[in-house]
């Protein structure tokens, strides 16, 4: 008897715990304001310079559905970095922004390996994805990660639990993925590394200003 009650109350608190949440992740999302614009990022990060800004078609800039967005060339020396951050105001708590594991495909590139890189940020290791990718002939070394004003994430599946939290929390769910892809050289994870651990700062500012205070 006490077995049965106990799978009863824990079915039925589960359920209650359903409810509340869906309540409250579609009523307490607050859209947040970028501090900064995307494109006040800099022009010149570890030696790379920008070579130009690129809109995206219609398709798919409507089928990203971003807040704002920002992709960006940058050349050193013959190489190429491509930089690619997509802003979103509000999340909905379940759902996660285009992950490049479902979006590259689908353009044709093959991921063919894995892993991850530490990025040095404040003196403390940041984890973000490093995958290598190819399509056709060409091969290149992509990095990515989910950056908001609070913390930097990797993983889809924790950013899901994280975004989750906050909407039950605070209601506040703006955050952004932030990419980089440049051809698979020798060199070409250390140059990413190097080249993020100076994008994340420029990214912060963005998103919570200079002065460090979050926008209301």
């Amino acid at each position: 008897m006490r077995l049965s009650f106990s799978y009863r109350y824990t079915g039925t608190a589960a359920l209650l715990a359903g409810a509340l949440m869906a309540g409250g992740l579609t009523e307490r999302r607050i859209p947040e304001v970028l501090a900064a614009p995307l494109a006040s990022i800099a022009t010149e990060i570890d030696g790379w310079v920008a070579a130009g800004d690129h809109k995206l078609p219609d398709g798919p800039a409507h089928a990203l559905n971003a807040t704002a967005y920002l992709a960006r060339t940058y050349e050193k020396a013959g190489r190429r970095m491509e930089v690619f951050v997509a802003y979103y105001a509000q999340q909905r708590a379940g759902e996660s922004m285009h992950s490049p594991k479902h979006c590259l495909p689908g353009a044709g590139w093959e991921i063919w390996k894995l892993g991850s890189a530490d990025v040095p940020v404040d003196g403390a290791p940041v984890r973000v994805n490093r995958y290598s990718i190819e399509n056709g002939d060409n091969r290149e070394v992509m990095f990515y990660w989910y950056q908001s004003k609070t913390r930097i994430v990797a993983s889809e599946y924790i950013g899901k639990l994280l975004l989750a939290r906050d909407t039950l929390i605070t209601g506040r769910t703006g955050g952004s993925i932030v990419r980089l892809m440049t051809p698979d050289t020798p060199g070409a994870t250390a140059e990413g590394v190097a080249f993020a651990r100076k994008l994340i700062p420029e990214m912060k500012r963005c998103l919570v200003g200079v002065d460090g205070r979050t926008s209301p």
